[in-house]
C-alpha cells in the first residue's frame, strides 16, 4: 500500500508544523501495525518507529547492524498503513558508512511513505562505535540534500550518539549537534544524556529543535516540564516495547515458578484488546 502523495504532503506539513510549537509534544513509538493503531487512538499527535522494538521483535540485538534497510522500511509502511499520523523513523546509521548509502536511505524512506526520519553518527561496530566528525557531519549533509529533494516536507532529525556508547562527553556531543544544525538538519537528538542539566545545556547551544528521550532523568520530568527547559520533541524510544515486555515476563515466570496466573489476570479483556486495535477507546 502506497501513500497518496496529497496525504503524505499534508503529514509531512503536519509533521513539521508540530516542531514550532508552542510547547513540546510526545513522539510515541510504535512497533508494528497493532500498536500504530493503539497509539493512534489513544490520541498522540505524531509515531515513530523504534529499532529497538523492531529488533526485539524479531529476536535480534539492536544498534548492531542485524536489522536491514529493507525491514526496517517494511516495518515503518505497516505502521504508515494503520495510522492517518504523521510517521518518522528510526533509520540508525543509515545503513552505511558512506553519504550515498545514507542519502539513498532517505529517498527510499520517503518513498515508503514516512514524512521524517533520524540518522546517527554511530557505526554499529563495537570496536570503533563513532564516526569521525567529519564523515559524520558528510553524512548529515547528504541526507539533508536527499530530504529536500523530496516532494513534500520531510524532517530531518541528526543524532550524536556518545552517550549511548560510552563516551560521556558533552563538549564534543554539542559540537555535533551544532555541526549537525549548520549542515542542515531540522532536528537534533543526543540520547542517553545523564541528567537534567545536560539536557539544558543541549537544549540551549543550538538553534533548532531537540528532542529528548524520556528515559533516566528526563523520564521522572513531564511533558510540560522538559518543554520549559528547551525541548521540543519527547521520544520514547523503546520505552513502550520494553514496558510491554517487562509485563509479559513477569506473568510468564510466575506461571513458570509459581503455577499460578494472578499476573494474567490484571490484563485488558480479549474485547478491550481488539476495541484498541480496532481504533476504539
Amino acid at each position: 500500500m502506497t501513500t497518496a502523495p496529497a496525504d503524505q504532503h499534508q503529514r509531512g506539513t503536519a509533521f513539521a508544523d508540530l516542531h514550532r510549537g508552542p510547547g513540546a509534544f510526545v513522539l510515541a513509538n510504535a512497533w508494528d501495525a497493532g500498536t500504530a493503531r493503539v497509539l493512534t487512538g489513544l490520541g498522540f499527535r505524531a509515531l515513530a518507529t523504534t529499532s529497538g522494538g523492531l529488533a526485539f521483535s524479531l529476536g535480534r540485538a539492536d544498534g548492531r547492524n542485524l536489522v536491514s534497510r529493507d525491514e526496517t522500511l517494511a516495518n515503518a509502511r505497516a505502521v504508515i498503513a494503520n495510522t492517518h499520523l504523521p510517521v518518522s523513523a528510526d533509520l540508525e546509521n543509515g545503513f552505511g558508512d558512506d553519504p550515498g548509502t545514507v542519502a539513498d536511505t532517505i529517498r527510499l524512506a520517503g518513498e515508503s511513505g514516512l514524512v521524517g526520519g533520524s540518522i546517527e553518527d554511530a557505526t554499529g561496530r563495537p570496536d570503533d562505535p563513532i564516526h569521525g566528525l567529519d564523515l559524520a557531519v558528510e553524512r548529515i549533509t547528504a541526507a539533508v540534500e536527499a530530504a529536500r529533494a523530496l516532494p513534500f516536507p520531510f524532517t530531518l532529525t541528526a543524532r550524536a550518539e556518545n552517550f549511548l556508547y560510552g563516551r560521556p562527553d558533552l563538549d564534543d556531543t554539542i559540537r555535533r549537534l551544532q555541526a549537525f544544525a549548520d549542515a542542515g538538519a531540522d532536528v537534533l537528538y543526543a540520547p542517553g544524556l545523564p541528567d537534567i542539566e545536560s539536557v539544558k545545556a543541549v537544549c540551549a547551544a543550538v538553534d533548532k529543535p531537540v528532542n529528548v528521550l524520556a528515559t533516566g532523568p528526563a523520564a521522572r520530568c513531564s511533558v510540560a516540564k522538559l518543554g520549559e527547559i528547551g525541548a521540543r520533541r519527547i521520544s520514547l524510544g523503546s520505552a513502550l516495547p520494553r514496558a510491554a515486555l517487562t509485563a509479559a515476563v513477569l506473568a510468564a515466570q510466575e506461571i513458570v515458578e509459581s503455577g499460578t496466573f494472578t499476573l494474567t489476570t490484571g490484563a485488558m479483556s480479549y474485547a478491550q484488546a481488539e476495541a484498541l486495535e480496532n481504533g476504539e477507546r
